[in-house]
């Protein structure tokens, strides 16, 4: 099985990525957080990257394909994996496609603009795993701390309120458009596209993708 999660920023593909992970027992692949652990090296070409993420703008094609290709050719990858921050422009998705690589759904979170900044201005972010809280909606245990390790919680650079304004129209105008690509367009494989609103509690929403999915008979 393998799937892909679109959404703008904010709208929970992170969270219910990892549900799905657990439900489903393939792994889900964020090049979100790939990066951050590039990043974390202090390399030259992390710095640079950094940079990139930190301004809100799209990673260049060519180094998102190269990372997105060789993680999905690892062994835990057998099975299948769900994909989330790849393709993120026409470009990526056509050499997805040339090079092989076929899709069984297209899971779409949809939220509207003013849900996304209140949700992004109260998310905090533990470095180290990925796991991310937000101070109302998922807070944890103890106020700044991550659960398990009780290290602090950090506000992402690109969670700025400058950072997420241009990711939303990019989103829009580079990203959203990838959904046309694998939805309209004659390709020589099918795949079913599933929309969910995002807004509502984390179960009530990943209770909504669940049936949806098994209306597609994508899970049973």
């Amino acid at each position: 099985m393998k799937g892909l999660i679109f959404g703008p920023p904010g709208a929970g593909k992170g969270t219910q990525g990892l549900l799905l992970e657990e439900r489903l027992h393939i792994p889900v692949i964020s090049t979100g957080q790939i990066f951050r652990d590039a990043i974390s090296s202090g390399s030259s070409e992390a710095l640079q990257l950094k940079e990139i993420i930190a301004s809100g703008q799209l990673v260049p094609d060519e180094v998102v394909i190269n990372i997105a290709i060789d993680r999905i050719s690892q062994s835990d990858c057998k099975s299948g994996f769900i994909l989330d921050g790849f393709p993120r422009t026409i470009q990526q998705a056509k050499v997805a496609s040339e090079s092989g690589v076929r899709f069984d759904f297209i899971l779409e979170l949809v939220l509207d603009s003013d849900e996304i900044v209140r949700r992004i201005s109260g998310r905090r972010f533990h470095p180290a795993s990925g796991r991310t809280y937000h101070i109302s909606d998922r807070p944890p245990k103890n106020p700044g701390l991550d659960d398990l390790t009780h290290e602090p919680l950090i506000c992402r650079d690109d969670d700025s309120m400058d950072s997420v304004l241009k990711r939303i129209k990019i989103y829009e105008d580079i990203t959203k458009p990838i959904l046309d690509f694998y939805t309209s367009q004659k390709n020589d494989f099918t795949l079913e596209h599933i929309k969910v609103g995002g807004l509502g509690g984390v179960d009530a929403v990943h209770a909504s993708i669940l049936e949806k999915m098994r209306q597609c008979q994508i899970i049973s």
